[in-house]
Order: C-alpha cells, then structure tokens, then sequence
C-alpha cells in the first residue's frame, strides 16, 4: 500500500491556509468546510479531532486545539498549525476528515476512498512533506530577525525584513544568509488596522493625513487602493493581507495605516503579528451566511481579530483596542475575548458622556465623543476640545453623526500613538472639505441645481446612516436614490435594504445592476428582489425605474434630476464613479 493518502473526491467543498491571527487563534491555522451527511455527524467530527490531535502530536507540533464550528449552512473544520507547514497542515486537515467520515454510513454514497492508509504511513508521509515544506534559510532568517527584534512578512514568493523604510524585501526562493542582511539599517514604523462594517475607509483616510500632518510618510491600504505619501499607487480593493503586506513593503512609508477587511480575515487571517493601535468602528448585519457568519456577533468576532496584533510579551507596554463604546453587539463579544484584555482599551462614541465612556475615564481611560456640539477628547485625564462639531467638515454640520464616529475614532488612535494634538485638530478641521480627500464617501456635489450625495453605503445600515444625512439636507425638491446590491447577500439582506430604502420615501428609485457582482446569482436576479422589496415595503411601483448597469443608472438618474432634488448616489464600481466624475466635470 502506497504511504501516500489517497487523493479527496467529495468529502470536502474548500481547504484554507490562514496565515495569521483569525477569527478563532492568535496564530496561524488551517480551515476544512466538509460536504455530506457526515459533515454533521458528531462521531465524524469527534474522529477528525483525534486523527489532528495524534498527527500533530507525531509531527512534534503544538497542541492544535482543533475546533468544530456549527453554523446554519453547515461546518467549519479548524486548527491551529505552525506557520512553516501551512501545506502540510492542509493536507493533514483533509486526510484527518477523509479518516473520520470512512465510518459514517453514508460515505459509499458520497463517493469517498475507503482505501485509506494505514496511520503509521500516513504519519511518516506528512513528516516527509512537513520536512519539504520546511526552508532552512527562512528558519535562519526569521530567527535572525527575532533576534534583532524585527519583523518578517512572509507570502508565497517574498519575504521582507522590517517595515516602511526600514525593511528589506528578498524573493523567497533566494533568501540571504543572515550575516549579508543590513541589519543597521532596517527598523519598524507605527502600524494601525482599521476594521468595521461601516466607516472603515474613512477612518483610515482620516488617521493617515493625522500621520502625514504630524510628519510621517503614512502608506494606507483601504478597499479604495493604495497611497503612499498622499499619492495613490494602486486602485482596487486593497484590504486584505496583500495590501498590508504593500505598504509595510514600500520604501517610503514610516507610519501604515491598514484598512482589514472582514473578508481578508476570514480568507487568510492576519498578515501582521503586532501593531500599535487596532481600531473596530462599530459591527452590523452584513455579509450574513457567508463563511459561517449567522449573526452580527460573529461579524464581531471575526473583527476582533485585530486585537490579537495588540499582546505583547510580558514586560511590554501592550497595544491600544479603539472600541466604539456605544456598539453594543461589538462590546458584548469584545469583553469575552481574553485576546482583547491584553490591550488597553480607549473608547469613542458620537457623545463623550455615554455610560461606558464616563466609566472608562474613571479608570483614567481614554475617550472621545460629542459633547454640547464639540468634540472632546480624554487623554490621561486630561480633557482636550478638539473644536465645534458644526466646523469639522466631514461632520456636515451635524447632518451626519455617524461621521463624528469616524472622527473620535480617528483621534482616538493618533493621541494613543502619542501624535501631536495641534496636527490632529487641525485635520479635522478641514478633512473633507476637499471631495478629493474622502473620495467616494459622503462626496457632495451640485449639479444643475441639484445637490448630490455619493457613498459606499454597501449595507442597510450603511445605507440608513446615509439616508439620514438626505433627509436632514433635504431640500424643496424630490428625493432621487440610486439602489443596488452585490449578489453574495442573501434574500432577508436585500429585502432589509429595500426596506430602509422605501422608509426613506424617495420620489424616484433606479435600480441598478451589479454585473462585476452577481457572485452566484444570476442577470436581473438582485434587481428583482430588490424591486419586489420596495413594493412590499409599500413604495408605489411608479416610483421604481430599471436603470442598467450602475454606470448608465447613475447617468440617467443625473439626467432626470431638476434644480432642488436631492440625489442619492451609492456607488460602488469604478464605472459607476467614472460615468459621474463625466457629468459633474470632475478632475
């Protein structure tokens, strides 16, 4: 018999390498989503544990505290794993699973080999795979860098020493020998994550022109690109590990400001093992249904992974968890974590007296918030006005408290980093003045007579948060809204944007078609759902338009505007900004 395992057919849908902190280790793990009946079968699942427990104990790992998540659209097979055999542990995770459902008595009818290897063969297969994946000059590398207190940034091709413009990047396949690395001359920079389900980009804009306002070169990865220095270098979606892995890379940057995604986390984990300050802007009922997330708690677990990056060794100062202190779905996860204890907490809130803040700052915590129309910020207990809420452009006059969230939050994680608070107040006061500094989150243009108002808005409560901004600037004229959705919302998600849609009462809705987003469904199929929503929501169906793809919508709904209407533009495509940086004549 071949001491090779026998190759899966059916028994699982994916295989993932997390590569850092995750929703469930402070560390690198490995993920299985089994198929079948046996994908519940208690047994099943008790016999994966103890193949991973007994083949990692063989191959001298830790302990890999293998986990078993139930959630509604099945299981998440999980455990920890060293970070030199990542593959290999994949491979373990498979065959683990392969083992343990061979008893279940539906296997034959799931197609799976029951001619697995014998255990001993097996064991002895993964430590030669295990001593293949293994690189010597990595191993020499990454201890030389523990050594010199420095961190490594590892992927498939590269890796880098330091950080900004004290890190060194070689290609993995032609590492150098410590004695070669110019150790002098690497160091590390400030490192902040922003995550959240809303405000996340302009939380991290915000932070990074703080950081070049107080001398730095902030390198910012969002899902909007890449900036260095104020420059953009690259537009996408950066948010994940491979963004942070960019500007931690780029010789220019000495302060990183990452945007980290929820979707990065779940994928691949974390790409950094340590930062500064961890900023979570707040949770809310998004991407439901998606790699086991059933719930706005577990969107708040997955967002707090970032805490992970905040522990320090025994005898170091630990790093800051920026909480928002009025999320309650977000509080009640984050004082469960024990991850999140070894951080020192500071807390925002649109007002500076709510109960947790005022708890907090009794514990001599920092905070800040809104009080009587200023934002004030708690810093060692000392109070700092940071100015008129009226006068802080992003705040809108007050028509958009959510954003006076996003500010606290952003001075919060620069006086955590000791940043000058002259160059903090200053930014504020004239951060979003210039669409140009917040592109595509809360722009407000005039067209024609018409006032428009441009956001992400990719989530009900994004879009409620949204709508109410329309309806405190609203003027004489009618209410024109722009509505679409990607198609990896279920049906009660796109049901629930309608609704605060229809809520809002807007004179004219155009529905528009994601084409880059279907994600699994089909043509016309969001718009549908989208449409029966308003209807059901009791908005008239001559209120409702077919508009096309988000570019042509966004156009037409222009082209339908009167002097005094107010236009709700959530966009969400690089076509879709392009068709309106042409009708407003936009640089």
């Amino acid at each position: 018999m071949s001491a090779e395992p026998a190759e899966p057919r059916h028994a699982f849908d994916e295989s993932r390498r997390l590569i850092g902190a995750n929703r469930w280790y402070a560390g690198p793990a490995v993920t299985l989503v089994p198929l079948g009946p046996a994908a519940a079968d208690g047994a099943a699942q008790g016999r994966w544990i103890a193949q991973v427990v007994a083949t990692s104990a063989a191959l001298g790992w830790p302990q890999p505290d293998p986990r078993v998540h139930l959630h509604a659209q099945g299981v998440i097979l999980a455990f920890a794993a060293p970070a030199e055999a990542l593959f290999t542990a994949t491979e373990v995770n498979e065959w683990a699973w392969e083992r343990a459902v061979a008893a279940h008595p539906g296997h034959a009818a799931e197609g799976f080999d029951l001619a697995q290897p014998a255990t001993d063969d097996a064991r002895d297969h993964f430590r030669a795979r295990a001593e293949a994946e293994r690189s010597r000059p990595l191993q020499r590398l990454a201890e030389a860098a523990d050594a010199h207190d420095l961190p490594l940034l590892i992927d498939d091709d590269s890796v880098s020493v330091g950080e900004g413009r004290g890190s060194r990047v070689y290609p993995r396949a032609a590492l150098p020998l410590p004695l070669d690395v110019p150790w002098a001359a690497l160091g590390t920079c400030p490192k902040v994550l922003v995550t959240g389900s809303n405000g996340k980009t302009t939380t991290t804009r915000l932070i990074a022109a703080i950081a070049r306002a107080a001398g730095f070169v902030p390198g910012l990865c969002s899902t909007e690109g890449l900036v260095v220095g104020g420059e953009r270098i690259e537009t996408g979606d950066w948010s994940g590990p491979a963004g942070a892995r960019a500007v931690l890379r780029h010789p220019q940057v000495t302060a990183a400001v990452l945007e980290t995604a929820r979707g990065g986390i779940l994928r691949r984990g974390l790409a950094v093992t340590q930062a500064d300050v961890a900023v979570v802007t707040n949770v809310s009922a998004d991407h439901l249904g998606e790699h086991g997330i059933d719930s706005v708690e577990d969107i708040a677990f997955v967002k707090l992974a970032v805490a992970h990056a905040l522990s320090r060794p025994a005898g170091r100062t630990p790093g800051t968890l920026v909480l928002n202190g009025q999320c309650d779905p977000l509080l009640r996860v984050a004082v469960h974590l024990p991850h999140s204890a070894h951080a020192t907490w500071a807390l925002f809130g649109r007002e500076h007296d709510a109960p947790l803040l005022v708890a907090l700052r009794r514990h001599r915590g920092s905070t800040c918030g809104g009080r009587d129309g200023r934002l004030v910020l708690t810093l060692d207990g000392v109070e700092h006005d940071l100015g008129a809420i009226a006068d802080l452009p992003l705040a809108l006059g007050g028509a958009a408290p959510y954003n006076v969230e996003n500010l606290a939050a952003a001075a919060l994680a620069a006086a955590a980093l000791r940043w000058p608070l002259d160059e903090v107040r200053e930014v504020l006061h004239r951060f979003g003045a210039d669409p140009a500094d917040n592109p595509g989150r809360l722009e407000r243009h005039d067209f024609r007579g018409a006032t428009v108002l441009v956001d992400y808005a990719h989530n009900p409560d994004g879009l409620a948060q949204l709508l109410g901004v329309a309806r405190a600037l609203r003027p004489e004229g009618r209410l024109l809204l722009l509505l679409g959705q990607a198609g990896n919302r279920d049906d009660e998600a796109l049901a629930e944007l309608a609704r605060v849609a229809a809520v809002a009462r807007p004179d004219l809705v155009v529905i528009k078609e994601l084409s880059a987003m279907w994600r699994g469904r089909q043509r016309g199929e969001v718009p549908a759902r989208l449409r029966a929503g308003l209807l059901a929501a009791g908005l008239p169906e001559a209120r409702l338009a077919d508009g096309g793809d988000e570019a042509d919508a966004a156009a037409w709904l222009l082209a339908e505007s009167r002097p005094g209407d107010l236009l709700v533009l959530p966009l969400h495509t690089a076509a879709g900004h392009a068709a309106l940086r042409d009708r407003l004549v936009l640089p």
